[in-house]
């Protein structure tokens, strides 16, 4: 009797526990169901966008190698619009520079690598991204943009690249004891080995003007003399 009794109050505090908190429960797993299913459906759709942004790129690659300018453009607005989210927005922006390169259209290049350098794309994406626009800035004789473009940048793997383009930069510029410190560093760096050609790297250092000491550091009254000459022109 006494064990029908205690069961009997465990099912009426039971019973009592589910009437005072029931709602509660219910209204938890509905949120928590709810929360999952959103996390799915958000799932669900990035990865649905990843897969129509994948289809789109393929289109235009093979737009791009076909030539097929205006289409490629339509496809990669597309891509810019639809898919911005995507890690293909920065690709598209290689493939359209190529695109551009190729039909001699440097200027419309270097926007749309210029795009890819200021964009969120990865950092590696970015580093190609600003060689490549380094390079079409010394085509377009913009050695100074090419120095600002390059030069504090932490490039990585791409490091020796960025050193062999500042060197050429330097040269266009005259400022051949920094064209050969750049030139130098690449020679000296063990990764330059798979990411230049070192020999084409040691003709052009081969082939600067030698530098004599007082061009590569002037004098401290030839550089005051040069100062005060600047003022007396300004004023």
């Amino acid at each position: 009797m006494d064990d029908l009794l205690s069961e009997k109050e465990q099912i009426d505090q039971m019973r009592a526990w589910w009437s005072q908190y029931g709602a509660y429960v219910i209204g938890g797993i509905v949120v928590g169901a709810g929360l999952l299913f959103g996390i799915n459906h958000y799932q669900d759709t990035q990865l649905q966008a990843q897969l129509e942004a994948s289809t789109a790129y393929e289109k235009l690659i093979v737009l791009v190698v076909d030539g097929k300018l205006e289409d490629a453009e339509a496809v990669a607005d597309e891509i810019a619009t639809s898919y911005g989210d995507t890690t293909y927005v920065g690709q598209t922006g290689l493939a359209m520079a190529r695109l551009y390169m190729d039909k001699n259209r440097d200027q419309d290049a270097a926007d749309a690598l210029l795009g890819v350098v200021n964009s969120d794309a990865d950092s590696e994406l970015k580093d190609v991204a600003r060689l490549r626009l380094a390079r079409i800035y010394l085509y377009q004789d913009k050695a100074q943009e090419v120095v600002d473009l390059l030069a504090g940048e932490d490039a990585g793997a791409f490091t020796s690249a960025y050193g062999e383009v500042l060197g050429d930069a330097h040269t266009a510029l005259g400022r051949i004891a920094e064209a050969q410190d750049a030139y130098q560093k690449v020679l000296l760096d063990p990764m330059s080995q798979i990411t230049v050609d070192q020999q084409l790297v040691q003709w052009k250092s081969l082939d600067l003007p030698e530098v004599t000491p007082e061009e590569a550091e002037p004098a401290p009254d030839a550089a005051v003399e040069a100062e005060e000459s600047d003022s007396e022109e300004g004023e």
